[in-house]
């Protein structure tokens, strides 16, 4: 079983950007998703771009089972990559880090969460896994 993890813009910069907020290294991320990945038993693939059409290409050419997708600010202003996803056909979960109702009134808006397998948010270093392990979840009871 494959699952692809794709981040939008920025992402990459976990442990640099607004650490009150996120409050955790791109190390701590990756080994807690490694961890989580060896432990299912899946390979887990890491898709990111900083581009709007770059993303949607990555979603619609992946040769995953299931998706992880933190699209960043995409999230609250992209029907393309919500169009990708629907076209791919495949199990998605969409996952923040930060709680986004704890934020800004325009980051409580997402144009996946209502067509997504799940959503989930606010548990920092811990959201990739749950995520991971929800796809998983999904993919296995098919």
């Amino acid at each position: 079983m494959k699952i692809a993890l794709i981040e939008g813009p920025l992402l990459d910069r976990i442990g640099e950007r607004e650490p009150e907020i996120y409050g955790f290294t791109r190390e701590e991320l990756v080994r807690s998703l490694t961890e989580k990945a060896s432990a299912l038993g899946v390979e887990l693939v890491f898709l990111s771009s900083y581009f709007e059409g770059e993303l949607a290409k990555l979603i619609a050419e992946c040769s995953a089972d299931g998706i992880v997708i933190n699209p960043g600010a995409y999230t609250h202003t992209s029907v393309l990559i919500r169009d990708a996803l629907i076209f791919r056909k495949v199990p998605f979960v969409e996952a923040h880090f930060s709680n986004i109702f704890k934020r800004e009134a325009f980051r409580q808006n997402s144009y996946l969460s209502d067509v997504a397998e799940g959503f989930i948010c606010g548990f920092g270093v811990h959201t990739y896994s749950l995520a991971v392990e929800a796809v998983f979840n999904s993919l296995s009871v098919v």
